[in-house]
């Protein structure tokens, strides 16, 4: 067989898995979403750079916590969740720089701390309101001021 052939063989494997995979995004987002609660949420795993470290994923509501998945994975299982009882809301703010670029558009990123430090996630901001009222829909006895002073 040529070798002209079997580099065709190999680009048609290679355009059949890219389908598939892309195919595998789509089915894992719906049954992500199937039981709703579920919106576009950035999260910035590194800040020691200005606007870098900002990862693409899905946020869902799930009880007491807050899962986060990687938009690009296959993975069923949140690769970050955060407790509402231990989530404090710090601010907002739009993104700067390279952020606008990094970050879904129209995206606000929100500043929070929880038992390890400081956190930003973005979000749109019909998500912010969702996210707020989630946040402060706590059981009754709860102590709203988590910061420690």
């Amino acid at each position: 067989m040529p070798v002209w052939q079997w580099l065709l063989d190999v680009a048609g494997l290679l355009l059949v898995l890219l389908l598939g995979y892309g195919v595998a995004l789509i089915v894992r987002r719906r049954l992500l979403s199937r039981h709703g609660g579920t919106f576009e949420l950035s999260y910035r795993v590194r800040s020691a750079r200005a606007g870098r470290g900002w990862l693409l994923g899905l946020g869902r509501y799930s009880g007491e916590t807050l899962e986060w998945f990687r938009i690009f994975s296959l993975s069923f299982r949140p690769k970050a969740t955060w407790l509402r009882s231990e989530l404090s809301f710090d601010g907002r703010r739009s993104p700067e720089g390279a952020e606008e670029i990094a970050l879904y558009p129209d995206h606000l990123v929100i500043e929070l701390s929880d038992r390890d430090g400081a956190l930003e996630l973005a979000m749109s901001a019909a998500s912010l309101t969702g996210f707020q009222a989630w946040l402060e829909a706590r059981p009754p006895g709860t102590d709203w001021d988590q910061r420690q002073h």
